[in-house]
């Protein structure tokens, strides 16, 4: 397997960049770091990074292609995909801390529901497109999209879990219930904000 150094390094610089900076997920993350804890947060920190990984797989294995011959198609989880986002930054917005006894019930998101929500993630799809076809001749094919998939891993994996240690480290600074509110209405606006590369589009 030859690997294309330059391009890999190029690639490397790229997916710190897109991981790290605000998006969907981190926000979310961040959001459930402070309500819920590192402990609790840890399935849906799971399912954000092997989700995205496997759509990172699936693309180069042959999604892509699919998108290029039904374009509809890949606009349709686009728009889906903000819905959606509209519906959880509600969610998060009329979110507060939970009441006396109501901790244990309010439970953050799955690792199914974490590793699902990749599939209409305007951001994850912008980024996996972008993965797939910038970094393809990095090595020949499949290595490639299994590097790709590798590295979306591991760096997926420290961005999830610093967000959601960033959220934590907050948990005392963040203790009555109008802060609370107040940092939620905040994630809720970020993560609408987060849809402007869809709208911009329009």
């Amino acid at each position: 397997m030859e690997l294309s150094l330059h391009l890999l390094w190029a690639f490397l610089v790229f997916a710190v960049v897109m991981f790290f900076t605000p998006g969907p997920n981190n926000i979310m993350l961040l959001a459930s770091g402070l309500n819920f804890g590192f402990r609790r947060t840890l399935p849906h920190v799971v399912g954000v990074t092997c989700g995205y990984a496997f759509m990172i797989g699936v693309t180069g294995l042959g999604l892509g292609a699919v998108f290029a011959s039904l374009p509809w198609l890949q606009t349709t989880l686009k728009y889906a995909g903000a819905a959606y986002l509209v519906y959880l930054a509600y969610a998060i917005a009329r979110s507060g801390p939970p009441e006396p006894g109501e901790a244990e019930r309010r439970r953050p998101m799955s690792f199914i529901g974490a590793a699902l929500f990749q599939w209409v993630n305007a951001k994850g799809w912008v980024m996996a497109i972008s993965i797939i076809t910038a970094y393809a001749a990095i090595s020949a094919y499949p290595w490639n999209v299994a590097l790709q998939v590798l590295v979306s891993l591991l760096i997926g994996a420290m961005s999830s879990v610093t967000w959601v240690l960033c959220g934590t480290a907050l948990q005392p600074l963040v203790k009555s219930a109008r802060a609370v509110r107040i940092f939620n209405v905040t994630m809720a606006i970020l993560l609408l904000a987060s849809l402007y590369p869809v709208l911009a589009e329009i």
